[in-house]
């Protein structure tokens, strides 16, 4: 998924608990039983303003342990001027971590690697993965690491506001032209809290003016001939210092740590264990802070009292918080269990009756392909819900659903619920469907405030001020010894399961006014709300998988994996463990003596990463090997291996989630498993795609897929004349981009301009500027910024376009689509130049990444609702970005071919034709 709404916050704890003590130093904080708690205070406040201030969805706090590292071991002398941790900062840690525990927030710490290491190696892998981050703490060091997706943030502090650095902020702190050139000024300076000696009597200055002048530590070692002076005998004498703190002073970024998004995802705290730390540690205000005015010291009032850590304490009419939550024993209900035939006819007989009606299911699990009913909930009105359980049986739960099939299949009913593509789904394994109008709560918060949490508990604090009953209360907590609520006894549930449709009852009342004032109640009635059973019937229907071909591909695969270890061990003339690192880099580097370019990490191992090795390709044949061979391990356990074992038992085929709440843009998201993600950039990649199949028999699979559709968009939004005549006239358009701006006939663009030129076009609609694009071709920002002064002189419609985004943004604080999709952008006007940076980008790209999503959502619509009208056999089965999948049947092939290439060209109707290209296979590689 794109970057938008992901963002990563990782602490770098002893940087903030010494912050935080010595926050505290002259006044610290001693508890009636004489414990210091100035840092454990000063570090849970940092903590608490920053979840409220940033809402992040990702957080992970990182700790040092107190084993040696490979730096400490290797150089003794590293980090030995350190004072012995104050033992009131001893004290503090395990209490800061049980607090971490209780908010449930991830703690990441590993022995032999420092907290710098493994924020460093989090940061990039997320990165890669579309993640923004935000590496917190106040420590210098991590400068080294920032880039255009990668930001410090300094936590508030005595008065201080806090600040976010990004690229420009680092490179003006320093004085230096690059990013990497931190790592040089540290090793110049030294860092005396570190033990990091530097080059002794070089200090900023001088560092920077060295910089300067030789770009690098390396390059000013190779040119100390042209120093004079003592500074020529201060650098000569300090030669090895300034290489070993170089070495010393680099964040190791390939520490044995992975980057998997659940594990960062913050879940709702244990409020009962945050109440009694609060009064173990004897902190009144800080309880009543984070917990409310329920919080009383001493009494554990707030036990039991789950709180969302993602809003402020306020009123509880708006999306915010409020402190005073009400309970089910605060409200007025009627809650009813209907567990005979007589009630459930009765019950029938008012939902029959209703215009409009709430439901929601009870589960045995999360996975609607795999779980089994429990029992149904209905509510008509607020405050009075009834519970319909549902047998162990399938054939006794059968027959109870067929008693509510015509209120459930009626047309004419309108439902509503939370979360609805769920229920619908699960309904369908019973052979039920869910006809008539449908509202979703869950999805029109999503069109009102994209960026926050949809869930229904927090929806409930948030608008209704109500707190829901937790399920924890029935199953447990999550863990090997949680209960599945078929083992809850139906009077137990009741209250729960009917709360849940009784909110989700309410929430539509608040709910669908707020759609009308933000301006997209057309886009939720006619696309987002009918969306949501399209996908719930895509997902039913699932995608076929040849696994006989995944078996056969796999081995295929070790074969050529054995052949490539079999390559570079007899090239190295050593056999090594070709997946450790350290291995691989002295092999390469020492053993083989190939010229190594990259940089060590702090450790002073060699960097194997791909962008090294990437970099060594025509240096000698082992490091095509080496990258072959980690192509064919990573396609085989991740794909080929991975995919069969997610077959469903029950359909024998894949049932991806869609997901429609995530992305801000309006994108779709896939998972388990993400399809998403297959691989297409190689032909070994690619080739995947052809164990997708579709149904035997008389079933073809076939692709349709847009063509260009950003870019036709960019054309639209901006109006520029060059770029629509170049689309009207069917030109390609990087060719005839790479011909306007490097000023060369159409026919004698090479392929080397065209890459350069497509790299501008799509780095547009992300929002791109001249460092992005200068790392994305491997240029110097100069050549960069030269490449785009000429696209947009070219194309001066395009950024008259991105001004007027940005300054229309700044006006109403959002962005929006060609179909009414807002984002809201609250740092558009931020003080922060990097933050403001961000939102800027996210100005100009959400117009265009989310007028393709309501694209190509529009076309689905369409599209389902002609194949219900044909009752066709053919069916849509899968949505990849910009492209649609389908079973056909072969019967069928030219008139749903024409249809859906007529429906999704047809969707909306821009100043440039949308383009739409549909192939037929044997397999999804096929169809391409």
């Amino acid at each position: 998924m794109p970057k938008d709404n992901k963002k990563l916050y990782l602490l770098d704890a002893m940087a903030l608990i010494y912050r935080a003590y010595f926050a505290f130093i002259k006044r610290p904080l001693i508890n009636s039983k004489g414990l210091n708690t100035s840092a454990m205070t000063g570090f849970i406040n940092a903590l608490w303003d920053l979840m409220q201030r940033e809402q992040p969805s990702h957080l992970a706090v990182a700790f040092d342990t107190f084993a040696p590292t490979d730096r400490s071991t290797e150089y003794s002398f590293y980090k030995a001027n350190r004072d012995e941790t104050p033992k009131d900062i001893i004290s503090n840690l395990e209490p800061i971590k049980e607090f971490l525990k209780a908010f449930h927030i991830p703690i990441i710490e590993m022995d032999g690697y420092e907290a710098d290491d493994l924020i460093g190696t989090l940061a990039k892998q997320a990165e890669a993965e579309g993640y923004t981050v935000y590496m917190v703490t106040p420590d210098k060091d991590f400068g080294q690491l920032v880039s255009e997706n990668i930001l410090m943030y300094k936590p508030a502090i005595g008065g201080r506001p806090q600040e976010t650095m990004g690229v420009q902020e680092v490179l003006q702190k320093w004085d230096i032209e690059r990013i990497d050139q931190v790592i040089d000024m540290l090793g110049l300076m030294g860092d005396a809290v570190d033990n990091i000696p530097g080059i002794p009597g070089v200090g900023e200055k001088t560092a920077q003016k060295l910089l300067k002048e030789f770009d690098s530590i390396e390059g000013l070692l190779a040119h100390t001939d042209q120093l004079k002076g003592k500074l020529k005998e201060k650098v000569e004498n300090g030669k090895e210092n300034a290489l070993v703190s170089k070495m010393l002073a680099t964040i190791i970024t390939d520490a044995p740590i992975r980057f998997d998004a659940k594990d960062f995802t913050i879940d709702e705290p244990d409020t009962e264990r945050l109440a009694e730390l609060f009064d173990e540690f004897e902190f009144r205000t800080l309880g009543k802070r984070i917990l409310g005015e329920q919080y009383q010291f001493g009494t554990n009032a707030a036990a039991g009292e789950q709180m969302d850590l993602f809003a402020s304490n306020g009123a509880s009419t708006g999306p915010e918080l409020s402190s005073n939550l009400k309970s089910l024993d605060d409200v007025e209900h009627r809650y009813h269990m209907v567990d005979d035939k007589k009630g459930r006819q009765e019950l029938i007989e008012k939902l029959l009756q209703a215009d409009l009606i709430c439901f929601d299911t009870e589960t045995t699990g999360v996975d609607p392909n795999l779980s089994e009913l429990v029992g149904l909930s209905f509510a008509i009105e607020p405050g009075e819900a009834w519970y319909v359980p549902l047998s162990r049986e399938r054939e006794d739960c059968q027959a109870v659903l067929e008693e509510f099939r015509p209120v459930l299949e009626s047309d004419t009913i309108a439902k509503t619920g939370h979360n609805l593509k769920y229920d619908i789904l699960i309904l369908k394994w019973y052979g039920v469907e869910v006809n008539g109008p449908i509202d979703d709560s869950m999805i029109a918060h999503y069109l009102v405030e994209p960026e926050k949490r949809h869930g229904m508990d927090y929806l409930s604090e948030s608008y209704l001020g109500y707190k829901p009953i937790s399920i924890e209360t029935l199953i447990g907590k999550r863990g090997k010894n949680q209960k599945s609520m078929r083992d809850v006894p139906p009077e137990d549930v009741v209250d729960y399961a009917a709360e849940d449709a009784d909110i989700s009852l309410q929430l539509r009342s608040h709910f669908l006014p707020a759609l009308k004032e933000r301006g997209v109640e057309k886009l939720y009635t006619e696309i987002e709300a009918p969306l949501v059973k399209v996908l719930a019937e895509m997902e039913f229907e699932g995608v076929g998988l040849d696994v006989p071909f995944l078996e056969n591909y796999s081995k295929e695969l070790d074969t050529e994996a054995l052949k490539s270890r079999d390559a570079i061990f007899e090239q190295a003339g050593v056999e090594f463990n070709l997946n450790s690192p350290k291995q691989l880099g002295e092999v390469l580097f020492e053993k083989m003596a190939i010229p190594y370019k990259g940089k060590k990490t702090k450790t002073g191992q060699f960097s194997t990463s791909e962008d090294v090795l990437s970099g060594l390709k025509h240096d000698h044949p082992i490091v095509n090997d080496i990258l072959d061979y980690r192509e064919l391990t990573k396609l085989k356990s991740t794909y080929v291996d991975a995919l069969p074992r997610l077959i469903n038992p029950k359909s024998g085929r894949i049932h991806t989630s869609l997901r429609q709440a995530i992305v801000p843009t309006g994108r779709l998201s896939s998972d388990n498993p993400n399809l998403q993600n297959i691989p297409i950039r190689t032909e070994r990649g690619r080739k995947i795609r052809k164990a997708f199949v579709p149904p035997e028999g008389d079933y073809i699979l076939m692709a349709a897929d847009y063509s260009q559709v950003e870019l036709r968009i960019i054309a639209a939004l901006s109006k520029d004349e060059n770029m629509i005549q170049a689309f009207l006239n069917g030109e390609d358009i990087h060719s005839a981009t790479a011909s306007k701006v490097f000023g060369v006939p159409l026919d004698e663009v090479t392929s080397e301009l065209r890459r350069k030129a497509k790299a501008v076009n799509f780095g547009l609609a992300y929002g791109q500027g001249a460092f992005g694009l200068a790392q994305n071709l491997g240029i110097k920002r100069a050549e960069a910024k030269e490449i785009i002064d000429n696209y947009f002189e070219k194309y001066p419609g395009i950024k008259n376009y991105m001004d007027i985004a940005v300054e229309s943004a700044r006006e109403k604080g959002y962005s929006e689509t060609l179909l009414g999709r807002k984002r809201n952008l609250p740092d558009i006007n931020g003080r922060n130049a990097a933050v403001r940076a961000g939102a800027e980008r996210n100005a100009i790209n959400t117009p265009i990444q989310g007028s393709a999503a309501d694209i190509i959502k529009v076309a689905m619509v369409d599209i389902q609702k002609e194949l219900k009208a044909q009752k066709a056999r053919s069916k849509m089965i899968l949505q990849v970005h910009d492209e649609l999948v389908f079973d056909v049947h072969r019967d069928e092939l030219d008139h749903i071919r024409d249809m859906v290439v007529d429906k999704m060209s047809t969707a909306v109707e821009l100043e440039v034709p949308l383009l739409v290209e549909a192939g037929v296979g044997e397999n999804w590689l096929e169809a391409h």
